[in-house]
C-alpha cells in the first residue's frame, strides 16, 4: 500500500483514456452491423430480422451484465488512486469467477431463456426461427463475452486504455472477417453469423488472459484471504447489485422499443434495427468519454481529491456536447448512404429514411446521459444511479402510451424522453451526491 494519487485532470489526461476507448467502444457494435449487413446483403427482410432480433437480445443479454465491466473498472481506479498496488489483480480475479459463473448458467439455462425473450419480442414466424438459429450458437460465446467485460474494465480502470483498444480491434477484425467468410462466401446463412461471433470472442478472450498477465502485479497468483475478503465482497455485490437492476431498467426500455417494432411487422422490425446501429454507435462514441470519467472519477474518490472530481466531470460534459455536435451532422450528412449499405429493400430503406431524424437528435441528449452514468460509476454511487434509471423507465412508459397514436413515430419521441430524463435526473443529483462524497474526507 502506497500514499494516495492524486490523478492529474486535463484535456490530455482526459484523452489519453477516451481517445482510445471510444474507438475500443465504437467498434463493439460492430459485430451486430457486421452480422446485420452480411445478412442485409441477402436481401430477405425475415434473415435481416431475425439477425437484427437476435443481435438485439444478446446485446440487452450481455449489457444486463456490464457491471462486470463498470465495477471492475471502478474498484481497479479507486484502488489506483488509494496507491495500492495489490488489489487490482484480486478484483480481475473475482471479475472472471463471477463472469464464467454467469456464462455458465447461460448456456444450461438457454432453452427456457430462448422461450421466454423470443416470447416477449413477439415477431413473425420467419423472424423468430431465423433469430432462434443464431441464438442457439451465439449462447456459447457468453463466458468469453462476459469475462472480456472483466479484461476491458480492468484495463481501463489501470488507464491502460491503448491495450483495450488493441483487444477489441482484434475481436472485430476476427469477427468481421470470418462473417464475411462464412455468410457470403461458404453460404452458411444467419448460423455463420453466430459462429463468427463466437468465434471473435474466444480469440479477445485468449489474447486478454495474455495482457493481464503481463500487466498484473506478481502474476494472477491472489492469496485467498484477498481473494474472499468478506467486506470487500459484500461491497462488490451491494455495487453490482445495483448496476444489474439499473441496467435492466435501462434495456428494458430497448427491448420494449424493438418488441413494439417487431409488432408493427417485419419492415418496421429491419427499418428500426438498422438505425438502431446509428444509435449503438453514437452510444458507445458517448460512452468512450463516460470510460474515462469512470477512471478519473474513480481515482479522485480513492485519493480524495473534490477538485480532481469536478474537474473531471467538467471536462467530460464539455467535450462530449461538442462530440456529440459532431456526430449528430455526419448522421445527418451520410445517414441516407449508410442505410442505402446496410440493407438491398426497398421498404426498408424508405422506412429508416423517414425515422433518421430522431437518430440524428439522439447523441444531444446523449451526453448527459452517457456522461453521468460514467461518473455516478467511478464514484460507485451505484444506489442513487438505480433509482433515477427507475423514474426514467417510467417517464419512458409514460410518454409512450401518451403518444402510442403516432406508431413508430411516438415509440420513437418516447426513446428521445428516456435519453432526456436519464441525463436530467442524475445531473440534478449530481451536487448533493458530490458533496456527500467529498465531506467525508
Amino acid at each position: 500500500m502506497h500514499a494516495p494519487v492524486h490523478p492529474k485532470v486535463g484535456t490530455r489526461e482526459l484523452f489519453a483514456i477516451a481517445g482510445p476507448a471510444m474507438v475500443a467502444n465504437l467498434t463493439t457494435p460492430l459485430i451486430g452491423i457486421v452480422s446485420t449487413t452480411a445478412i442485409g446483403r441477402l436481401d430477405d427482410a425475415a434473415l435481416l430480422g431475425g439477425v437484427a432480433m437476435a443481435s438485439v437480445i444478446f446485446d440487452c443479454l450481455f449489457w444486463l451484465f456490464g457491471f462486470l465491466r463498470m465495477s471492475t473498472l471502478a474498484f481497479t481506479a479507486q484502488s489506483l488512486g488509494a496507491g495500492d498496488t495489490r488489489e487490482p489483480t484480486a478484483i480481475l480475479a473475482r471479475g472472471f469467477i463471477v463472469a464464467g459463473l454467469i456464462g455458465a448458467a447461460l448456456i444450461v439455462l438457454q432453452l427456457p431463456l430462448a422461450a421466454l425473450l423470443f416470447d416477449l419480442m413477439g415477431g413473425s414466424e420467419g423472424v423468430t426461427q431465423a433469430a432462434k438459429t443464431y441464438f442457439k450458437v451465439r449462447i456459447w460465446s457468453s463466458p468469453f463475452a462476459l469475462a472480456n467485460y472483466v479484461i476491458l474494465g480492468w484495463l481501463i480502470g489501470q488507464a491502460r486504455a491503448n491495450s483495450a483498444l488493441m483487444l477489441q480491434v482484434v475481436i472485430n477484425l476476427v469477427n468481421m472477417a470470418a462473417t464475411i467468410l462464412l455468410v457470403l462466401v461458404y453460404d452458411t446463412g444467419i448460423a455463420g453469423a453466430a459462429i463468427a461471433a463466437l468465434l471473435s470472442e474466444a480469440v479477445g478472450f485468449a489474447l486478454g488472459l495474455i495482457v493481464c498477465r503481463h500487466y498484473a502485479d506478481g502474476g494472477f497468483a491472489v492469496p485467498y484471504a484477498t481473494l474472499l475478503d468478506r467486506q470487500k465482497l459484500l461491497r462488490l455485490l451491494a455495487v453490482n447489485t445495483d448496476i444489474l437492476i439499473r441496467t435492466a431498467a435501462l434495456i428494458a426500455v430497448f427491448l420494449f422499443f424493438t418488441a413494439k417494432g417487431a409488432q408493427a411487422g417485419d419492415v418496421t422490425l429491419a427499418a428500426n434495427s438498422v438505425l438502431n446501429n446509428f444509435l449503438l454507435v453514437s452510444a458507445f462514441f458517448l460512452d468512450g468519454l463516460a470510460n474515462a470519467a469512470q477512471q478519473l472519477c474513480g481515482r479522485a474518490v480513492g485519493a480524495r481529491d473534490a477538485k480532481g472530481f469536478a474537474d473531471s466531470t467538467r471536462l467530460v460534459l464539455l467535450w462530449g456536447l461538442g462530440f456529440a455536435l459532431v456526430v449528430s451532422g455526419l448522421f445527418a450528412l451520410f445517414g441516407p448512404h449508410l442505410i442505402d449499405f446496410m440493407t438491398a429493400s426497398d421498404d426498408v430503406r424508405r422506412a429508416a429514411r423517414e425515422f433518421l431524424p430522431f437518430v440524428v437528435l439522439a447523441p444531444i441528449p446523449g451526453v448527459f446521459a452517457f456522461g453521468f452514468d460514467g461518473i455516478y460509476i467511478g464514484a460507485t454511487w451505484a444506489r442513487e444511479m438505480r433509482n433515477l434509471m427507475l423514474a426514467s423507465l417510467l417517464i419512458f412508459l409514460a410518454a409512450w402510451w401518451a403518444l402510442q397514436s403516432l406508431g413508430n413515430a411516438g415509440l420513437w419521441c418516447a426513446l428521445m424522453a428516456s435519453y432526456l430524463s436519464r441525463g436530467g435526473l442524475q445531473a440534478a443529483r449530481y451536487p448533493a451526491q458530490f458533496r456527500a462524497t467529498f465531506s467525508k474526507s
